[in-house]
C-alpha cells in the first residue's frame, strides 16, 4: 500500500478521499488554487501545494503542475477524483512516465471510452446493446442532419468527448436541428476543445440506470449493483438512488453482466460506471462508460457496506478485489441529493456568495453528508457550485425517502441561494414517491414541484401569515421582558384601534406575486405555549386560525396550527423577511413585503439587462437599433460551466450593446441598454 498520495482535485471529493486515506494510514497531499487557499480540503490534508491562479485551466487542469507537486512531496500515487484530470489519458501517461501511480484505469481504457463514438463501436463488437444512432467520422452538418431525419425525431445530440451534460441538446423537430447543433458544438468546444458530435435516437420515457463495476489487475471483475439516476436537470443528476426501483434479480444480473462485459472489452482496471438507458419495456441500451469514480458513489457504498475509495487504493496498489461477486450483499435503500448553490426558480442559474449560515442535519448511520465547505466559506464563480451531497439510508425505499425529506427540512443555508427547497418538493411529490419516474421527470411535474397551483398556495398563505404574527408577538414579548418597563403599551402587538377591530394588514409574496392578507385578532395569547386566535382574510376567503410556536430560534421554528378546524404541525425556516414552510406536500416560500414609507417614482421605460454573475460572453445575437420581441434571445453567456441565454423582458428596441463575444463580464454589469415598447 502507498505511504502517501496526492489528490488532484478540490472540494467535496478531495475531502472524501482524504477521509478514507486517513482511515487506512495513508498520508495525503492537497493541491489548491488562489480561490481555494483557505478551503476545507487544504485544511484537513497532511500537506498542501499551491498550483496556480483560480481558473481551473490555470491550476487544476495543469497536469505538469500537479505531477511536480507529487514529486516535490514524495507522493507515490495521484488520485484524480472526478472531473478535471480524472479521464485525461495524457495525464495518466505523464504520471506513468514519472513512476507515479495513477489511481484509475490504464491509458488504453481511458482512450477507448474518451470518445463516445469509438466507445459505441467497441460495445457493438462486444455485443452490448446500443441505442440506434450515428457515430461516424463525417461531421458535416448535412450528414448529421440526414442521420437525424432518417432515425426520426426526437434525437439527442451529444459531444463525443463530453460528460456532465455539456455539449448535449435534445432536438424535437427538423426545424430545431440547426440551432441545436450549433449550440451543442459551441458548448462542446468550450468545455472539451472538441466539437465532434454523435446523433442518437432519443427515447421519450427512459430511465437512467448505471452499474458500478470494479476490476483488478488479476482479471477479477464484479458489479456492485445499480443506481437509478433518472431525475436530472440540464442533463445533470439531481437525486440518485440505489438500488433502482422496480428492478428484479434477473434484470439486475443481466445488466450487471453486460456492464462487466463492457469493462472487460477495454481491459479495464479500477472503479468504473457503465451507464444504460432502461426503456419501459425492460430493454436496456449502453449509453457510455465513465472511467472514474462517480459523484453518486456514496449510495452504492451505503447499500453494499463497501468503501469504494479504499477499493480504488487497494486495486491501484496491485491487490486483488476485496470481495467476490458472491460475497457482495445488497442491503436496504439509499438516496443522494446534491445540494447546489443555484436558483431552481430561475432555470437553475448557478449562484455565488458567502455561506453566512450552514446548519446541517445530524449525521448518523442513516444520514451522511459529504462536503468540502464550512460556514463562512465562499461559493466561487470558478468551480462547480455543489455545496454538499446529502446521503440517507434505511431498510427500504419508503423509509429512506422519509429520512431524505426530513434531512432536507433540517438543512439551513443562508448567504447564497440553494436548491434545498426544490429538492424537498421533488422528494415529497406524489409521482416520486410512487416511482413514476423517467429522465423527463422535472419537466413533466414542473407545476407540482414549483407549486404553481393557486388553490394549494391559498391554503398555505394563512399559515405563513400566522407564523409571522406569532414571531412578531414573541419578539415583542422578549423585548418587553428585557426593557425597564415591561408593561409599556409600546410593547403591545394586538393591533389595538379605538372603536375598531384589532386588525393587521400584511403583504406576502410568492414567486413575485403579492398577496394582501387582512388579519383580525380575536384574542391575545399570554405568551409562548398558549394559542393566539385570528381571523385571516385572503382574496375574500376567510380562515379561522390558531397557532402556537413550539420552539424558537433565529433560524428554525416549529408551529402547531389549527386552520378552520384542521390541526397540523409545521417546520418553518425564517431568514429576515423570508419564510419557508416545510409541509407534507412540499416547501412553500414567502417573502414578507415591508411597508413602503416613500420612494421616488421613476417611470422610465429605458432600462438595462445585467449579467447574473461573472462569466464569458459567448455570443451577441442582436445589435444596436434592432427591434426585438419578448423572450427573444439577446446574448449567451457562459458561467460556472454552463451556458445562460439572456432574453428580452418585453418587446422593445436595443439601444446599445456593451460587450462582444469573448469578453469577460463581471456579475451585475450592464450587458445592453434596452427601451421597452410603450403600449398606446
Amino acid at each position: 500500500m502507498f505511504n502517501k498520495i496526492l489528490i488532484a482535485n478540490r472540494g467535496e471529493i478531495a475531502c472524501r478521499i482524504i477521509k478514507t486515506a486517513k482511515k487506512m494510514g495513508v498520508l495525503t497531499v492537497a493541491v489548491y488554487s488562489d480561490a481555494d487557499k483557505d478551503s476545507l480540503h487544504v485544511h484537513i490534508a497532511d500537506e498542501a501545494i499551491y498550483i496556480g491562479p483560480s481558473p481551473s485551466r490555470e491550476s487544476y487542469l495543469l497536469g505538469d503542475n500537479v505531477i511536480a507537486a507529487a514529486i516535490k512531496t514524495g507522493a507515490q500515487a495521484i488520485h484524480p477524483g472526478y472531473g478535471f484530470l480524472s479521464e485525461n489519458a495524457d495525464f495518466c501517461r505523464a504520471c506513468s512516465a514519472k513512476n507515479i501511480t495513477f489511481i484509475g484505469p490504464p491509458v488504453g481504457a481511458i482512450e477507448a471510452m474518451g470518445s463516445k463514438s469509438a466507445a459505441k463501436n467497441i460495445m457493438a463488437k462486444a455485443n452490448v446493446p446500443l441505442v440506434p444512432g450515428y457515430h461516424g467520422d463525417d461531421q458535416s452538418s448535412a450528414i448529421l442532419k440526414q442521420a437525424a431525419d432518417d432515425m426520426g425525431y426526437p434525437v439527442l445530440l451529444k459531444a463525443t468527448a463530453g460528460g456532465g451534460g455539456k455539449g448535449m441538446r435534445q432536438v424535437w423537430s427538423e426545424q430545431e436541428f440547426a440551432e441545436g447543433l450549433a449550440a451543442a458544438k459551441r458548448e462542446a468546444m468550450s468545455s472539451f476543445g472538441d466539437d465532434t458530435m454523435l446523433v442518437e435516437k432519443y427515447l421519450t420515457q427512459p430511465r437512467h440506470v448505471e452499474i458500478q463495476v470494479f476490476c483488478d489487475n488479476h482479471k477479477n471483475a464484479v458489479y456492485l449493483f445499480e443506481r437509478d439516476c433518472s431525475v436530472q436537470r440540464r442533463h445533470q443528476k439531481v437525486i440518485e438512488e440505489a438500488p433502482a426501483f422496480g428492478m428484479n434479480e434477473e434484470l439486475r444480473a443481466e445488466m450487471g453482466e453486460s456492464a462487466i462485459k463492457s469493462a472487460q472489452a477495454i481491459g479495464y482496471q479500477g472503479a468504473g460506471t457503465v451507464e444504460f438507458l432502461l426503456d419501459v419495456d425492460g430493454s436496456f441500451y449502453f449509453m457510455e462508460m465513465n472511467t472514474r469514480l462517480q459523484v453518486e458513489h456514496p449510495v452504492t457504498e451505503m447499500i453494499s457496506g463497501q468503501d469504494l475509495v479504499e477499493w480504488q487504493l487497494r486495486v491501484a496498489a496491485g491487490e486483488i478485489l476485496p470481495k467476490t461477486q458472491q460475497q457482495l450483499v445488497l442491503n436496504g435503500h439509499a438516496f443522494e441529493a446534491r445540494i447546489y448553490a443555484e436558483d431552481a426558480n430561475n432555470d437553475f442559474l448557478p449562484a455565488t456568495g458567502k455561506l453566512s449560515l450552514l446548519q446541517t442535519p445530524i449525521e448518523s448511520e442513516h444520514v451522511r453528508i459529504d462536503t468540502g465547505v464550512r460556514q463562512g466559506d465562499e461559493v466561487s464563480v470558478y468551480y462547480d457550485p455543489m455545496i454538499a451531497k446529502l446521503i440517507v439510508w434505511d431498510e427500504n425505499r419508503d423509509k429512506a425517502l422519509k429520512r431524505l425529506s426530513k434531512a432536507l427540512s433540517e438543512y439551513r443555508i443562508n448567504g447564497v441561494t440553494t436548491n434545498i427547497d426544490f429538492l424537498y418538493n421533488l422528494a415529497t411529490s406524489k409521482p416520486f414517491i410512487e416511482e413514476d419516474i423517467d429522465t423527463g421527470f422535472i419537466e413533466k411535474n414542473h407545476d407540482l414541484i414549483f407549486h404553481d397551483n393557486a388553490q394549494e398556495l391559498l391554503n398555505e398563505l394563512p399559515i405563513a401569515a400566522l407564523y409571522l404574527l406569532l414571531s412578531i408577538k414573541e419578539k415583542a414579548l422578549q423585548n418587553a421582558q428585557q426593557s425597564n418597563d415591561p408593561h409599556s403599551p409600546w410593547h403591545n402587538t394586538n393591533a389595538w384601534r379605538l372603536n375598531e377591530a384589532h386588525a393587521h394588514s400584511l403583504v406576502l409574496a410568492h414567486n413575485d406575486t403579492e398577496y394582501t392578507v387582512e388579519v383580525e385578532q380575536l384574542c391575545q395569547s399570554k405568551g409562548q405555549g398558549s394559542d393566539a386566535h385570528y381571523l385571516i382574510n385572503i382574496d375574500g376567503k376567510q380562515f379561522d386560525c390558531q397557532g402556537t410556536l413550539t420552539s424558537t430560534s433565529s433560524q428554525n421554528d416549529g408551529m402547531i396550527v389549527n386552520i378552520n378546524g384542521h390541526r397540523s404541525q409545521t417546520t418553518i425556516s425564517f431568514d429576515d423577511e423570508n419564510i419557508s414552510l416545510y409541509r407534507a406536500n412540499g416547501v412553500f416560500n414567502f417573502t414578507h413585503i415591508l411597508p413602503d414609507y416613500g420612494q421616488l417614482d421613476n417611470d422610465d421605460s429605458h432600462g438595462g439587462l445585467t449579467a447574473p454573475m461573472n462569466g464569458t460572453m459567448v455570443s451577441v445575437l442582436v445589435k444596436a437599433g434592432q427591434q426585438v420581441s419578448k423572450d427573444q434571445p439577446l446574448v449567451i453567456m457562459e458561467a460556472m460551466k454552463m451556458e445562460h441565454t439572456i432574453k428580452a423582458p418585453n418587446d422593445g428596441t436595443i439601444d446599445e450593446v456593451f460587450f462582444q463575444a469573448g469578453d469577460m463580464v463581471d456579475g451585475g454589469s450592464e450587458l445592453l441598454s434596452f427601451t421597452e415598447l410603450t403600449k398606446e
